[in-house]
Parts: structure tokens; sequence; C-alpha cells
């Protein structure tokens, strides 16, 4: 009776219970239905936009059939001006190769550090894959990749991998697409195939190409330790050449062989064996090319006219560049820039030293870019009468940095500026043998400082000629005539020679204040050789089709932007510069050039030694010579045009000369006029004046002196140390 009556009580209770929260409940579960509801159809929503953007990921994706096809197609040929053939011009250069053919170590070494698990995954490893994006959340680009052989694989076949810094996610997501469709569609040892037909091995494609390039034989001739290296390779194709880096080359082989020992592919007896064996290369394995940045330049103008069918259509392209004349140029520069290196007050990295920085430090992320940390250098020879380019070196190391700096970087000129304002000054009426003061010097500069300009050496030298001011580099003087002419009339000058930077209508200008590219110097300076007419640079002759017919021929452009006497007497002074000024040392001592070729020219430091120039002429080349840093710093204390420069160019015009034939000098226009004038005072010199301030100037008409000179007399005591310049 008990448990009945606690039974019923309970049934009551319960749905006594019931009564009150069917309201309440109600009330709740429409909500939280309607949350769920909306949940679900967000979800349903979110993966279909998943499944739809996945499933068209890849509407402009490449055929996945593409990963046989090696269609050959015939490069274009760069031939040098002797005819000798400078360059080919190519995508890929590659030898594919069948995987029956190769011994198992060879492909276990790519597997081993590529992709472990390749014989595992449908096409991308999705350990891999996760750890990778956590090192990049974490590291940012410089982060390990993630991707399989068959992504990699994936990125060669699209066009855009040609750029390999493109790292989006949306690249990496339709690698990941193109991947897993090949597991579909092909065999492991397909894809295996493929990749090792396809790989980068630093300019050439392929594990056949690599064997025969570092090796000289086949890939199925490779012993294990010669495998382990193409392994490395590809992780960082320049960074691990074991051409231009052995030690890290041998480095990274020897972790492949302990990967693959690791993972059971060798035995560990045979990986240490293999890691002591020594690094033989083929003999005449080399990877330079010859005159990079000049090819690269013929390249971009190419490419400029006729697109991509350079790589397809075996153009046969004559250009200007004189072989022996570049490897002169090269080993001069070179041997040069590792002066600057030792010179015991140069402070900054070396460039052997940072060779040997990691792979994965801050210099190899940005390798190839305009800002490396080691001392660089440019070198530009033009044919004086046509501006056909002999030479260029656009930088120390092309396989480091593909930057030109002869074409592309933009550098403050210095002293090397100054003869365009002089040349204003002859134009203008204003004689070689004028006289201005050099001494402390100021412009009232509105809404700032005065503007104060300082020589090199901070001494002040007193009265000077223009011929001598320009010869020792005189930057008050040089500032002070500017004044004179006008900035307006100095820069229209510069322009109209050749300048096509911006030149700035301030003061400073007139000691290259402003950025200017170095082959427009070149180009300007060669209106001096010419004796007025400008050439502008040329790299191409003519381009021819596969079967010898002229598709391009280009022309000489010579434009007279200078009067034969004004030029003239412009290049007088700048052989004074030469040979009795701040380029003497380096081209008359040093490399011994004798007197009897005509050399002009004019160094060039800019304020804290940060750029050093040197552009040399003759009646047969113009040669320009830059060597500083690509981030402006001080080179080293002390650093000059005239000493660290003017050897490079000294150096290829010495060894010019040595093959060919002494040109006469200028020859003098008809109508200039000779008087003997004394040098401290610019008038006409008396049988009073000494002999060492007396020299021979030249004058354009109407402008040479009437009076003579009155500081020299029967009771005068001066005396003058000065050497005796004599106009050539």
């Amino acid at each position: 009776m008990i448990r009945r009556r606690r039974v019923a009580r309970r049934s009551r209770a319960t749905k006594k219970k019931k009564k009150k929260r069917t309201p309440a409940r109600l009330a709740g579960l429409i909500p939280r239905r309607a949350l769920l509801l909306a949940v679900l159809i967000c979800g349903g929503l979110g993966g279909g936009v998943a499944w739809r953007g996945w499933t068209h990921l890849c509407d402009e994706c490449p055929s996945i059939a593409q990963i046989y096809a090696f269609e050959p197609k015939e490069a274009t040929k760069l031939f040098a001006a002797d005819g000798s053939l400078l360059a080919e011009l190519a995508i890929e250069r590659r030898t594919p190769i069948r995987m029956e053919g190769l011994p198992r170590h060879v492909y276990n070494a790519f597997i081993a550090v590529e992709d472990k698990r390749f014989w595992g995954h449908a096409g991308v490893d999705l350990l891999r894959t996760t750890r990778a994006f956590f090192d990049f959340l974490m590291r940012g680009y410089g982060a390990a990749g993630g991707s399989s052989i068959t992504q990699q694989l994936a990125g060669n076949m699209f066009e855009s991998s040609v750029n390999r810094r493109d790292i989006s996610i949306r690249r990496k997501l339709r690698e990941m697409r193109v991947a897993i469709d090949l597991e579909r569609a092909y065999s492991k040892w397909e894809i295996l195939e493929a990749y090792l037909n396809q790989i980068n091995f630093d300019g050439v494609f392929g594990v056949q190409a690599a064997a025969e390039r570092y090796f000289g034989k086949t890939a199925a001739q490779l012993n294990l330790p010669e495998a382990a290296l193409l392994a490395a390779i590809p992780r960082n194709p320049a960074g691990y050449n074991p051409i231009r880096r052995p030690e890290r080359a041998i480095g990274r082989r020897n972790l492949v062989l302990q990967l693959m020992a690791a993972q059971g592919l060798v035995s560990l007896e045979d990986a240490e064996a293999a890691k002591a064996y020594p690094l033989e290369l083929a003999r005449g394995a080399r990877i330079e090319q010859d005159a990079p940045y000049f090819v690269e330049w013929v390249r971009q103008r190419l490419y400029d006219r006729y697109g991509t069918d350079i790589y397809e259509k075996g153009f046969r392209v004559y250009t200007t560049l004189d072989p022996d004349l570049q490897t002169v140029a090269d080993s001069a520069l070179l041997a040069q820039l590792e002066w600057v290196d030792r010179h015991p007050a140069y402070r900054g990295v070396t460039f052997e030293e940072v060779r040997a920085w990691p792979p994965d430090s801050l210099y190899q992320v940005s390798r190839g870019g305009a800002e490396m940390p080691y001392v660089q250098g440019m070198f530009i020879a033009l044919d004086a009468a046509t501006g056909d380019v002999r030479a260029m070196v656009g930088g120390r190391d092309f396989g480091d940095s593909e930057f030109n700096r002869a074409t592309q970087a933009i550098r403050q000129p210095g002293s090397v500026f100054k003869p365009f304002v002089y040349a204003t000054a002859i134009a203008s009426g204003i004689p070689a043998s004028e006289i201005i003061y050099d001494q402390p010097y100021y412009l009232e500069n509105v809404g700032g400082d005065p503007y104060a300009p300082r020589n090199f050496d901070n001494d002040f030298k007193g009265p000077l000629t223009l011929r001598r001011a320009l010869a020792r580099s005189i930057n008050i003087v040089a500032v002070k005539l500017g004044q004179r002419v006008g900035e307006e009339s100095f820069a229209q000058m510069a322009e109209r020679m050749g300048i096509s930077s911006n030149v700035p209508r301030v003061p400073s200008a007139a000691i290259g204040s402003m950025d200017v590219r170095p082959i427009e110097i070149a180009s300007a300076y060669s209106t001096f050789a010419n004796l007025g007419v400008r050439v502008s640079p040329r790299s191409i002759l003519r381009v021819e089709s596969r079967d010898g017919r002229v598709l391009w021929e280009s022309r000489v452009q010579r434009e007279r932007v200078l009067e034969p006497d004004i030029a003239w007497i412009a290049q007088s002074m700048l052989r004074d510069a030469v040979d009795q000024g701040t380029g003497t040392l380096a081209v008359r001592s040093r490399y011994a050039i004798p007197f009897s070729i005509p050399v002009a020219g004019k160094t060039g430091t800019t304020n804290d030694a940060t750029n050093t120039w040197f552009v040399g002429l003759t009646p047969d080349l113009v040669t320009t010579t830059w060597i500083g840093l690509d981030r402006p710093r001080r080179i080293y204390t002390g650093a000059t045009g005239g000493g660290t420069a003017a050897p490079v160019g000294a150096a290829v015009l010495a060894h010019y000369y040595e093959t060919h034939e002494h040109p006469d000098a200028w020859e003098r226009p008809p109508g200039l006029i000779e008087r003997t004038v004394d040098e401290t005072t610019g008038l006409l010199s008396t049988r009073w004046c000494p002999i060492d301030v007396s020299y021979v100037e030249i004058y354009l008409e109407g402008t040479e002196p009437t009076e003579m000179c009155d500081a020299h007399g029967p009771w005068s005591a001066q005396t003058s140390a000065r050497r005796n310049f004599a106009p050539h």
C-alpha cells in the first residue's frame, strides 16, 4: 500500500512537473532550433562555397598531361663582335631520362631530402604541410617549405613558376589541387620520373643535364655521394651550387646522406664512406656566363621587341661586345674590389665573409637584389665613334646579384659632373685661364642654413685658373663657376650632352649632388671624345631569323651637341686632369700608359667617400668606372676616385693599347687662338713672369686676354712652386 502511494505521488509529481515546464521549454527550444538551423544552413553554404572554390580553383591550371610535354624549342644565339658565340637564350635546358636507367640511390637521395613520405601520401603530405603552416606563422616566409615532390612537380607546370618568388596561398592551393589530380592519373614512378626531369639545378633542368654539367657523366653513372650532391642543390640552387659554393654543397650533401641512412635507404657505413668522398667536378665544369650583365641587358631589349619568341624562334643576334676587352674589364674590376676588401682602413664586411654566411640568412633571402652588403663596382667601355658597348660589368657577382649597376643604379656622380659646368663656361665666353679664388664661400639658402661647399682636403688654394681648378677638382671653384654661368645653363648643357636624369637647379648640382645612371655619364663623356658629337650606347648590331633574314638592324645614333672648338678646349682641360691632376698616379704612373697615348678623364669622389668614379677617354674609347656600396656609406677613410676607381679604367686602357694602334691626339679645330699667360693672374705673360707659372693657353676667338700681367716685375720677389701647364 505504501509502495502504491509512493508511485502514485511520483506519477502526480511528474505530471505536475511536465505541466509546469512545457511552456518554458517550448519557448527556449524555438531560438535554439533556429540557431541550429542557421548554423547548418551557413555551414552548408560555406561548404558549398568552399567546394565550388576548390573545384574551380584550377579553371586555369595546366593540363596534367603536361608532365611529359618537353617540346623542343630553338634557343636564340648571341654572338660577340668577333663572331664568337656569347650566349644562348632559352627558358630551360634539359635532357630527359627514363626511370629504368637510374640506380636506386639516385632517386632515393631526392626522396630522402625532399619528400620522405612520397610513397605513402596521395599528393599532399598533410603532416609536413601542417608543420610548414605553423612554421610560416612563427617565422614568416623564411620558413622551410612543405611541398611534396608531386606538389613541386605541379608548381613547375605553371607558367608563373618561372617566378619562384611567388609564394602566395592561392598558388600553393592550386599546386595542391594539381598534385592530387596527378596522383590520381599517374603512378608514383611516372611522377618521380617527371620530377627528376624538370627539377632546377641552377640553370640546367633535370638530373641527366645536371650530371653532365657537374660530373661529365650520365645520371645512370652517378655514385652515391654524387647523387646526394645533386639532391642537395634544388633546395637553393645558387646557394648550394658546387662550383660557386663547394663548402656549402658538401655540407648539404652530407645532410642528405645522413637522412638517407636515418630512413634506411642506405646503410650507415655507406653513408659515412660517402661523406668522406671528395668533391670531384668534371674538368671544365662551369656556370659562369661570359659578360652576364651585358647578356641580360641585351635579353631585356630583345624581350621588349620580340617577347617570348626569343626563347623559341632561334634568332641570331649580333652584339657589340669585345670578348677580350670584357675579360680584362672583369679581372681588373674584381682585382680592385678585392684590393678594397684588404685595405687596412676598410671596416665593412668582405665578399668572402658574406659568401660564408648560412644559406637561410637575410642576405641569402635577398639575393639577386640591389643591396648587397659588400663593396660593389661597375664598368662600361664604349666605342667613342659609334657608342658600341665593348665591355660591361654591372656588379661583382651576377650569381649573387643580377642588379645591373651600369644601367639600373642611380648614384651621385660627384666631381665627374664638373666638366659639364666648365664646358658651359667655355661656351659662354669664360676662358680656361680665368682666375677664381678658392676661399671660404657661403650662399644664402632661403629658409635654411647657408650653403658652404668645402674641398676634399678642407684646404684653400687661393687664386686658380679654371684649368688648374678642374685638374685638381676644387669644389669651391666649381660651385662659384656654376653660379656665374647659371644653374639653368649648366643643367641644360648636361642634359643636352646625355644626362637624362633630372638635374636640380641648385648650387650643389655643380659638384654632382644629384643622382644619375652610370651609363648616362659614359654617353655624355663621348661628347668630349668626339669633339662635340654625342653617341648613344648601342648593344645590338642586328637580329636575324634562323634562316638568315635580317629582322632588325640598329643604327649609330650621333648628334652634335657642342661646337668642336668648345669641346676641344674642354677635352684639353680633361687631359690635364689625367696628366697633371687627380688621375695622374693611376694612369701615367701606376699603369705607365705612355704620354704618346692621348688620355683625358676625370675622377670623382662624393661626400664621405661613398662613391668613387673615374671616366677615362681616348679618341677610341670611353671608359667609366664606379666603386662603392649599394647602400651608400663610406667605403673607407681616404677613398678617392683616383686611388679606388681610376686603376680599373687605367688597366683596361693599358691592355687595349697593347694590341691596338696608338691614336693620334685630338685634332685641334681651326680658329682657336694661342696665348702665353701667367697662371697666377690669367693675364698675358711678360718677360718678368717666372717660367714655372707661364704656360700656353688656348682660347675661342675674342675671349683671349689683352692685358699684361702686372704681378711680376724686375723688383718682384714672387716665386712659385707651381708646375708648368701646357694645353694639349
